[in-house]
């Protein structure tokens, strides 16, 4: 769609360096696929000092939730249409992201579509480059299978510990009361949400 070629992207540099992104001192919190973008907006309108930087593969969400955060004066929060698995490795400096929130990722659900998931190995370690010690990264996910393979994954790294031990998921997310238009549309039907957080060590 040829709409949309004017999508907000990332610059298409060897290297991208994140503290240029958004300007300023505050803490860098990562989204990956954030589709409409209500989390987005919610967490960005509570925390006016940190810097949202938001990756949604889609060119058509990605320009819609950029020209929101722009409409409301969010100039800390930016999104852009960029698939994350090809930029994450691009991102520098190690250590310099707080939080990632990566909300219900991989909707696709046959075998030959595995290729097409997010959540993989190389994925995790790219994170452990670039979150900080003691940083963050929240999943969530209403598919329990899909839940196991995540738990799983981040806990096979000697980089992250589960923030809930042996009971794998958390009650609440750590992000409330910003949340995913999933995420509130999951709790609203009754849902199980589940919902895991991993401490870089």
């Amino acid at each position: 769609n040829t709409r949309y070629d004017h999508a907000p992207r990332l610059p298409a540099t060897e290297t991208i360096d994140l503290s240029t992104i958004i300007p300023g001192e505050g803490e860098i919190f990562l989204e990956i696929g954030p589709g409409r973008g209500v989390f987005a907006l919610g967490w960005a309108e509570l925390n006016p000092n940190a810097r949202v930087i938001a990756l949604e593969i889609r060119r058509k969400l990605a320009t819609l939730l950029d020209e929101r955060l722009a409409k409301k004066g969010l100039a800390h929060a930016r999104c852009f249409a960029e698939d994350a698995g090809l930029v994450l490795p691009r991102m520098q400096p190690a250590a310099s992201v707080r939080h990632v929130a990566v909300h219900f990722p991989d909707p696709w659900w046959k075998k030959r579509h595995n290729k097409r998931l997010v959540l993989k190995d190389d994925f995790v370690t790219e994170l452990a480059r670039l979150v900080v010690p003691g940083g963050t990264v929240f999943v969530q996910t209403d598919v329990e299978d899909r839940a196991l393979e995540y738990a799983a994954r981040f806990e096979a790294s000697p980089e992250f510990e589960n923030v809930a031990g042996e009971k794998r998921w958390v009650d609440e997310s750590p992000f409330a009361p910003a949340r995913s238009y999933r995420e509130a549309r999951a709790i609203e039907d009754g849902l199980p949400v589940y919902r895991m957080v991993f401490r870089r060590r």
